[in-house]
Parts: structure tokens; sequence; C-alpha cells
């Protein structure tokens, strides 16, 4: 593996669902380098970088530190663990997984075995409501040593490389866009900016509204994950976007219409640079910029990400190359940006 996968699996490893992302923040706070940097209220982790110059425009980048995840919401008589996703997850792809709690307890999705269910059961995949974690526990009493009602679990599954480049881990939604920021800091950037890495993106991009308003930038660069559909039968505009044909620059989703020029600005920087980039086909999903772009009296946004298959699941999987791309984008967009 090479360092930059080595990093990535290191930080996807960390577990942090939305509203609990404190192991993140103290893993990146430990490996930055920066001018200032402090956590607000909410948990966010603002970060403030000097360069060699300082910009025209206050620029600021953000990347969440948060994944999709469960938390329990009862336990029954007999042990076993009720609950509800954190974030935008699909059923489908939860069913017979393992999960993992804060303090190392391991536990498997289970529900009602096939042949007990009915005809009309057996048609469609269950709901949250349909399935439980089961823990081990002989009885309620057992699993309240383990897990309380309002503790969370992440998905526990191996992450590795494979194919021609391609990396599969959870949660690279967003630790991918967090460790291209870390870099950004501990390196020599060209201009003064600030970072932040935002909490509680996949519950409501809250986080990212808390710290837009505080560090109230001109320009801001969103670095996150989207969701590429390049698989079989699957064509045309329904792909999205796809693996190996780099960096996803946004023009709208369902959250945010970016602004114009830094969109056009961003893509002829890449162009000129050599920089592998692409733009969705569909107008879908959503991140941090939704809340950015609006704090305060207006923010001008762009969106950098990685593409991403079966995102919000155990299997995130995306190409190295993809990455680098987009590594070297919010670089080159830095200096585009801070000069407008």
């Amino acid at each position: 593996m090479s360092n930059i996968t080595d990093k990535l699996l290191e930080i996807c490893a960390l577990d942090g669902t939305s509203g609990d992302e404190g192991v993140v923040r103290e893993y990146i706070r430990a490996r930055i380098t920066a001018d200032e940097f402090f956590v607000d209220n909410l948990g966010n982790l603002i970060v403030f970088k000097k360069g060699r110059k300082t910009p025209k425009n206050k620029i600021m980048f953000a990347a969440h530190m948060d994944e999709v995840g469960f938390m329990v919401t009862d336990i029954t008589s007999e042990g076993f663990l009720r609950f509800g996703a954190v974030g935008g997850i699909d059923p489908r792809v939860v069913l017979g997984r393992s999960l993992r709690f804060k303090n190392g307890t391991l536990g498997v999705v289970g529900t009602k075995a096939v042949h007990q269910q009915s005809a009309d059961e057996r048609k469609k995949a269950p709901d949250f409501g349909d399935m439980l974690i089961d823990i081990g526990a002989s009885g309620r009493e057992q699993a309240e040593k383990y897990v309380q009602p309002g503790d969370c679990a992440v998905f526990n599954a191996d992450a590795f490389c494979f194919g021609d480049g391609f990396i599969k881990s959870k949660a690279i939604d967003d630790r991918a866009g967090c460790l291209i920021m870390m870099d950004m800091i501990n390196g020599t950037p060209e201009y003064d900016a600030w970072y932040v890495f935002t909490v509680q993106e996949e519950v409501g991009t809250r986080g990212a509204k808390a710290a837009a308003f505080t560090v109230q930038p001109d320009i801001a660069v969103v670095l996150e994950s989207t969701t590429a559909c390049d698989i079989a039968d699957t064509s045309g505009d329904k792909r999205v976007c796809e693996l190996g044909k780099g960096c996803v620059v946004s023009f709208m989703d369902r959250a945010t219409i970016y602004d114009r020029e830094l969109y056009q600005l961003a893509r002829k920087t890449a162009d000129s640079l050599g920089i592998p980039n692409q733009t969705k086909t569909l107008i879908a999903g959503g991140n941090d910029s939704g809340a950015i772009h609006v704090s305060a009296g207006g923010v001008r946004t762009c969106a950098l990400s990685v593409p991403c298959r079966y995102l919000h699941s155990p299997s995130c999987v995306i190409k190295e190359s993809d990455y680098t791309a987009t590594a070297a984008f919010a670089g080159a967009v830095l200096s585009a940006f801070a000069e407008l």
C-alpha cells in the first residue's frame, strides 16, 4: 500500500458517528501543525494556517469528521437492541452486518428467519424497526452492562486495497476530505486559509452552519466524497460520476447552486494543470455547502469531491488516483480563488 492509502485507512478506522466525533477530532488535532486552532461548542475543529501570502479573499476549506452509524433506542427483555440510523443509510446494507460500539462491544444485525416470514415480508427488505442488534446477551440485565440507549455503533468491517488502485473502507465519506486538509495544513500553502473539520454533517450539516458563521469566509471550498453509480446495468447520466476520471466538481445539488464563477475557474485551473476532473451528470445529493453558502451574509462556495461507490455502507470504494487528483485540485484552487 502507498503512504496515502495507509493514512486514509488509519483515519477511516476511527469511530465517529454524528454527534460523537471526539476520537476523530483528537486524532486530527494531534497530527496537524497550525498557527491557531480551537474547538467550538458543537465540536467543530477550526484551524488557521498561515501561508506565504495573504489572500485578497478570506478562504475556508471544510470537511466533515462524522460518519453514518446507528443509535440504540431500547433493549428488549431478551437482551436484543432496538436501534435507528444516524444519517442516511439504506436498510438493505445493514442486515447481517457486524457492528462495533465505542467500548469495543460487537454485535450482529438480524431479523426474523426467512422461513418464518410471510410471502409479503420476503418480497421487501426489512426496515430498521424490523431488525435487532444481537450482542450475545442472555437478557436485558446483562446487555445493560455493555450498552445503554443512546449509545452509538458503526459498521465493523475490514478495510483493504484491491484491483487496480481501489480502496475499500467504512467512513471514506468524509475522512478522505479530512486527510486532504490535514496534508494541506502540514504543508507549505501558498496562501493563508482557514480549515474547519465539521461535525454532524450526516444529520443535516449542523456543524458547518456554526463553523461558517464563526469564520465568516468570503469563499469556501468543501472537500467531500460523492456517490458514483458507475456499476453494471447503469448507463448515461444515471452513472452520476465515475471512478478513475478524477475529482468531481459540482455545479448544483439538492442543497446548493454553486457559485458559477468559482465552478468555471476551478475546472479551468484543473485543466490547465492537467488535473483529472469531471462533474456530476445528475442534480443529486448534498453536503456542508448547503449550510455554508447561506451563512451570515452569504458565502461563495465550491465543492470538490472524491467519487465513491457504495456510499454510506461498510464498503465505500474509491480509487487512489481520484483521491490524489482531489488533493492536488484543493491546493490549486486555494491559489486561484485567493486572487479573485
